[in-house]
């Protein structure tokens, strides 16, 4: 009887063991993203990107990839490539781990991640709320957040002023090699709105527009655009004033079936 409890003793010990075990590394590889500790780099003087002519392989650009279930599809081209939405930063977490390219990621290099625009890609980021302006290089795949369209490094967010926020309203627009770099049409700051349908039919729009307020989320309107000769009338909500708002109203339109919203601005 003393060697059969001596023996289960030894088998819980040898599972309390097993389960700290798994908990230490459970806590190891949790590790929380954020911004470096002292650091002695003068990252104002840090130069934006300098857009020139890389080659786009297929190995890093394929027509089409899946992560966490969900497929993207790389654009054939960058030209003309324009949107506006949603921008986080990502830093220490990823600190000299490898990006899309093969490459090792500098969180104080001018660097970004894209979903779907060709890798490398050179594009002109600006802080919708403050116009602040940079020049960055995708060279990695991301953010695969719903409501986030481009990650940044993380001296990148800083220059833009996103790096306390973490996230921000951002306009990314593709820059090709020998275009002018320095910031184009300082303004003064935008108001943005989420646009969640898009109608040739009013009554469509005015439906939707009806539903929309009975969620109570904010005010909405009606925009009337001429496309190709076509009159398309647009339900949006706005204005929206930060990032926590947009994903709590994100959150109240799906309950409603609308999935998908675009960001624009004035």
């Amino acid at each position: 009887m003393q060697k059969i409890n001596v023996f289960i003793l030894l088998l819980l010990l040898a599972a309390c063991s097993n389960q700290e075990k798994i908990e230490a590394e459970s806590s190891v590889k949790a590790i929380v993203d954020g911004r470096p500790n002292n650091h002695k780099v003068n990252i104002a003087s840090i130069p934006d990107a300098v857009p020139q002519y890389e080659p786009w392989s297929a190995s890093v650009n394929p027509k089409s990839y899946q992560v966490l279930g969900k497929t993207y599809h790389v654009l054939p081209s960058n030209k003309g490539f324009k949107q506006q939405g949603i921008a986080s930063w990502y830093g220490t977490k990823f600190h000299q781990k490898k990006t899309a390219t093969g490459e090792v990621y500098d969180m104080y290099a001018m660097t970004a991640a894209h979903k779907t625009l060709p890798i490398p890609s050179y594009v002109r980021v600006t802080n919708l709320q403050n116009q602040r302006q940079v020049i960055v290089r995708v060279n990695d795949r991301g953010p695969f957040h719903k409501q986030r369209i481009i990650d940044l490094s993380y001296a990148a967010a800083v220059k833009l002023g996103l790096d306390k926020a973490g996230t921000g309203f951002v306009e990314v627009i593709a820059v090709q090699p020998g275009e002018q770099t320095g910031n184009i049409n300082p303004s003064t700051v935008k108001q943005v709105y989420m646009q969640v349908g898009a109608f040739s039919a009013a009554e469509n729009a005015i439906k939707l527009q009806q539903q929309v307020a009975e969620l109570r989320l904010t005010t909405s309107r009606i925009v009337t655009r001429q496309v190709a000769g076509a009159t398309f009338y647009k339900v949006q909500i706005g204005p929206i004033t930060s990032v926590t708002e947009a994903d709590g109203v994100s959150k109240k339109l799906q309950h409603m079936g609308v999935s998908q919203v675009q960001f624009v601005t004035d």
